[in-house]
């Protein structure tokens, strides 16, 4: 009788990825797509502002049920939640704004102090804010708020830059580029504190990716590529899926944690 057979039961898995440029490119994507999906069921099918907020918020909470009950990481259950938590996310900031007049530098301000007090509960808590540490439900919990307050305040501050600066799509997306890259640079060059660089860069991912769908779907003639809603939707989805694809054949960015 072999007494050392492995169990594998007793492996213990993280609930999201690992950081990887597949992280980067299905996340950015992830925000155009779902911006330009929340626009179908509000303007095309005539929906509204409200009722896409409350059926997007109700799909949300059925995907994240699901994201949660997961014992280890799912490349296609993780994905589809952050899609969904991108949508409802920009849909927070844009009922603020246009339902309830609430300026964009108000908002600004209010989810930042909301996502500090997201990160002071997670630390006060799990004494840890290590993405690489989300193996219970109580961690999970304050991972998943706090991306969707990430979403709401990159939401607010993309549009607050696009209004005031008027950079433009295709300068717009440059920009938050090369903020991104600079702090990466931060990161990996000046050994910058991983935590605090990878939330920034995560905020930041959300208005570049509206800046590069606005680049891809606008007509020429407001400095746009002319690929239309529909047209960018599918081939962002195309990259999305077939990424998320291979990620779950090869687990490439699974994190074991023993």
């Amino acid at each position: 009788m072999n007494t050392h057979t492995h169990d594998t039961s007793l492996e213990l898995w993280s609930k999201v990825p690992e950081i990887t440029l597949y992280f980067w490119i299905i996340k950015m994507f992830s925000t155009t797509v779902g911006e330009t999906f929340a626009d179908f069921l509000n303007a095309d099918l005539g929906m509204g502002l409200s009722g896409t907020s409350l059926v997007m918020g109700a799909v949300l909470v059925l995907a994240l049920g699901i994201q949660m009950a997961a014992k280890r990481y799912s490349p296609p259950k993780y994905w589809f939640t952050v899609v969904l938590v991108s949508v409802v996310g920009t849909l927070i900031t844009d009922n603020l704004v246009d339902n309830y007049g609430v300026s964009l530098q108000t908002l600004s301000i209010v989810f930042s102090l909301a996502l500090a007090a997201c990160f002071i509960g997670w630390y006060a808590s799990e004494k840890t804010l290590s993405i690489h540490s989300i193996t219970s439900t109580r961690r999970e919990a304050f991972y998943w708020l706090t991306i969707l307050v990430t979403f709401a305040l990159g939401t607010a501050v993309g549009d607050l830059v696009a209004e005031t600066l008027q950079l433009g799509y295709l300068n717009s997306t440059l920009a938050f580029a090369i903020i991104i890259a600079l702090v990466a640079f931060a990161h990996y060059g000046l050994k910058i504190n991983a935590v605090l660089t990878f939330w920034v860069a995560y905020i930041l991912t959300r208005p570049l990716g509206a800046s590069f769908g606005d680049w891809l779907s606008q007509p020429l003639s407001n400095g746009g590529l002319g690929l239309g809603t529909v047209g960018t939707s599918a081939l962002l989805l195309t990259i999305i899926v077939s990424l998320v694809a291979y990620l779950t054949i090869t687990r490439k960015d699974a994190i074991r944690l023993n």
